[in-house]
């Protein structure tokens, strides 16, 4: 079974985009809500071949692209997660900001490969994955901050969901960042560039 956990993830998330790919709450939002999910889903089985990922650098890659999808099919600021919300004494709806701290457990994977292609020692492996998380999150708000501009109309506001806060895109920023911290603890504590590929 472990060894065909990715095409178990891989199964599960074509049924799951497809059935949050019908009535979507807005198809403008979930369209380009979607691409990201797609191309990062596309490299995953393209590149499967050529480098496999540990069961857990694949999980942690795919709790984004389903979290990212459910965004994409309510759009991230309509998202049901009231309890959340009301949990923290909020206003706020958070599913946009934790699907932000999510996205940084990419730095996981990204550990993984520069350590199993012998391109860098531990801690440079460690520092550039953090920085890669970093640069990819500056480079999606100024995605988010063209496309509102381009779009100029509600689905735009939509797909920025900064939902009224001045301060939105630096916190995301730094959810990402922070999920990135987190998942190269875990990774620190895990090493699957040691092991076998089969656990």
């Amino acid at each position: 079974m472990r060894n065909y956990f990715p095409h178990f993830l891989a199964g599960s998330y074509l049924l799951f985009t497809i059935a949050l790919g019908i009535a979507p709450v807005s198809r403008e939002v979930w369209v380009a809500e979607i691409i990201p999910v797609i191309l990062v889903f596309s490299a995953l089985l393209i590149t499967y071949r050529q480098f496999r990922f540990s069961n857990i650098a694949y999980a942690l890659l795919f709790i984004w692209i389903f979290w990212h999808t459910i965004g994409g099919h309510y759009t991230f600021a309509n998202v049901p997660f009231g309890w959340v919300t009301e949990a923290l004494g909020s206003e706020r709806n958070h599913f946009d900001r934790i699907g932000h701290f999510v996205i940084g457990f990419y730095a996981y994977a990204m550990a993984e490969w520069l350590l199993r292609k012998g391109y860098c020692g531990f801690k440079l492996a460690v520092i550039f994955s953090l920085f890669f998380i970093m640069s990819v999150a500056a480079a999606y708000e100024i995605i988010e901050w063209w496309y509102a501009v381009a779009d100029g109309g509600d689905a735009g506001i939509e797909f920025l969901g900064s939902q009224g806060d001045i301060w939105d895109a630096q916190k995301d920023m730094l959810s990402d960042t922070l999920g990135a911290i987190t998942s190269l603890i875990l990774f620190y504590f895990t090493r699957p560039d040691k092991r076998t590929m089969e656990s």
